[in-house]
């Protein structure tokens, strides 16, 4: 069953000129430590925070809140599978609202997917609820 269907549209240069005008402030009020560390390893480090910024916005979308009621940025977290499978785990706030959407008997099950073509970076986020026990791993 669907909770959410959110999607995201950003443009690289948009956060290219962010990091160059607020750097260390808007990532810490953004990302938390892994995503930077991931982003700041990359070519383009632009575009791969503009992915996951794409993620978080979408995110909060398919929870129905947008950055409200709770939801903030740093309760979004992109990560990634040794696949390179992107992986959406929420906390806090956002995970409060998660777990209110989901029906007794079932647990959240959240898809993610990131790309970039410069220079535009695209995320999409389906929020899910599937019988307990279903889910193939656990979400953390």
């Amino acid at each position: 069953m669907i909770i959410g269907v959110g999607t995201d549209l950003l443009d690289i240069r948009r956060i290219e000129q962010t990091l160059a005008r607020f750097g260390e402030r808007f990532c810490s009020r953004v990302f938390v430590d892994s995503e930077r560390v991931r982003c700041e390893r990359r070519a383009n480090r632009a575009a791969c925070y503009a992915q996951r910024y794409a993620a978080k916005e979408a995110c909060a979308k398919a929870l129905g809140t947008g950055l409200r009621q709770g939801v903030f940025w740093r309760d979004m977290v992109v990560t990634s599978l040794p696949s390179g499978k992107p992986v959406l785990t929420l906390t806090g706030g956002a995970r409060r609202r998660l777990d209110a959407l989901v029906p007794d008997g079932m647990e959240p099950a959240i898809e993610v997917t990131l790309t970039d073509e410069y220079p535009m970076a695209h995320a999409v986020v389906v929020i899910s609820a599937v019988p307990n026990g279903s889910r193939a791993a656990p979400l953390a």
